[in-house]
């Protein structure tokens, strides 16, 4: 099936987006009550369906093409083709929010091992930082496929979770749901939430070179948009058997396993491991390829496997150190900044510049 035309158009851009997003969108569920659930139990539906998920459609159907249209498949001639010399601010945005994931996911990973096996947290990072360089040193068609089976198991271990909440507390979620409590700044809430995520875009130009018509860019932008939000729905759904006391609870998917499915807990913690090693892989890879891109302009010849490896266990390693250090926190004061920089650089700039250069690169295209 993973060899099949239709299954690398329409799925595997959505599957690498789920995959990447996962870490910093909706792994713990926190970020799923900060930006949805504090907004009432229908607000943060709709925040959801009609704002994050509407939003990702249009963004990744007209980056699809774009990327398409100009054969542009690292991130940095896919900005050098949009913003033009530009592109260096939207590189700044990327390396900061690299740090910061590479530090979260880092860091997660030791406390992962610690929490649920009474490991120490050296022996978590030891593999986070192994399964990243492999991952790196492999290449895109290793980590196309890795991420293709991960989510599967994934979008298991989410539906499981899903049905065992019903089953458990789903008077308590249709009670919630029944409110229609809609707070202010739902739509907000959304809009960040989208932006936020939409730096991990790059990790996912690799994968686009299958694409060979609009109307498979536009069906591929709404299958990721979907595919990606999916998990995250799930999870909303059996918080919202735990509401509103699940509000100020630090780490909310961990505390509703524990009390409705103890013995899922440590699934879905070596599932989000091994996601965490998908994200920063991800991360890196888009890293990589830029640098490919470069060496391939410039000297005629890219990355060996070896470089990639190397260059991906560097990275992770620097991770691991700004999680050691405690910088998170300091850099993490600057990513609502860094979240208005990407919907600058990419959402705005995509749709006046971009279109505008789809528009211009097809009339030169004789009927």
């Amino acid at each position: 099936m993973m060899a099949s035309s239709s299954y690398k158009k329409y799925i595997l851009p959505g599957l690498i987006s789920q995959s990447v997003i996962i870490a910093g969108g909706y792994g713990t569920g926190r970020e799923l009550v900060e930006y949805f659930v504090n907004f009432g139990s229908l607000g943060g539906i709709l925040g959801m369906a009609l704002v994050t998920t509407t939003l990702w459609s249009l963004v990744f159907a007209v980056s699809y093409e774009f990327a398409r249209t100009f054969k542009v498949y690292d991130y940095r001639s896919f900005f050098k083709e949009l913003l033009g010399p530009g592109w260096v601010l939207y590189e700044v945005c990327y390396i900061v929010l690299l740090l910061i994931v590479l530090g979260v996911v880092g860091a997660t990973s030791g406390s992962i091992f610690m929490q649920s096996f009474g490991l120490p947290p050296l022996v978590g990072a030891a593999l986070f930082l192994a399964g990243v360089a492999t991952l790196t040193f492999f290449g895109s068609y290793v980590i196309e496929i890795a991420m293709s089976w991960w989510s599967y198991l994934l979008y298991a271990v989410f539906l499981v979770f899903l049905l065992v909440g019903i089953s458990q507390v789903g008077d308590q979620i249709g009670a919630s749901l029944a409110t229609g409590e809609i707070k202010e700044g739902w739509a907000l809430g959304g809009f960040k939430y989208a932006f936020y995520n939409l730096g991990t875009f790059p990790a996912i130009l690799f994968a686009l070179n299958y694409i060979e018509s609009r109307k498979e860019a536009v069906i591929s932008g709404i299958m990721t948009s979907i595919i990606t939000i999916l998990p995250g729905f799930f999870l909303y759904l059996v918080i919202m058997g735990f509401y509103p006391g699940i509000l100020d609870v630090e780490v909310p998917a961990y505390t509703i396993l524990g009390e409705i499915a103890p013995w899922l807990l440590p699934v879905y913690m070596v599932v989000l491991f091994g996601t965490m090693i998908e994200t920063g892989a991800g991360f890196i890879h888009a890293v990589n390829e830029r640098i490919n891109s470069w060496m391939v302009d410039h000297k005629g010849k890219g990355l060996t496997k070896a470089n990639r490896g190397v260059l991906g266990g560097l990275m992770a390693l620097v991770g691991l150190g700004v999680a050691s250090f405690g910088l998170i926190g300091l850099i993490a004061k600057g990513y609502g900044t860094i979240s208005w920089g990407f919907f600058l650089l990419h959402g705005v700039a995509l749709f006046t510049l971009g279109l505008y250069k789809i528009s211009k690169k097809n009339a030169k295209i004789p009927a």
